[in-house]
């Protein structure tokens, strides 16, 4: 099998709410609710010759922390290894928004 760009599948708010909520009631939930990247750091992977869409690796980084680690892919399910693998996101708490009063279903 190979990849084409289209893998996944877009869910509805109610599951990806039900689906946090979960994660975030079980045994594996360390404190950290989502890590934001940037556009322009998804833009570098996405771009790199051959890619066609990314790959998504936890991990637990040299302090203990969780970490996600992001890889871009080509079409032979292949990672792109290099110097484009991006972490070091911003992580929720404490980059969670929420200002003014607005409330994010996803972060319970």
């Amino acid at each position: 099998m190979s990849f084409n760009g289209n893998e996944g599948t877009m869910v509805a708010s109610a599951d990806a709410i039900a689906w946090t909520a979960s994660f975030r009631n079980s045994g594996q939930f360390a404190g950290i609710k989502g890590i934001f990247y940037g556009k322009n750091k998804i833009k570098t992977l996405i771009n790199q010759s051959g890619a066609v869409g990314i790959r998504v690796y936890p991990g637990i980084d040299e302090t203990g922390a969780p970490v996600m680690i992001l890889v871009g892919c080509d079409a032979n399910e292949n990672d792109i290894m290099g110097t484009n693998i991006l972490e070091r996101g911003s992580p929720c708490p404490p980059s969670c928004g929420g200002g003014g009063g607005v409330t994010n279903p996803l972060q319970g």
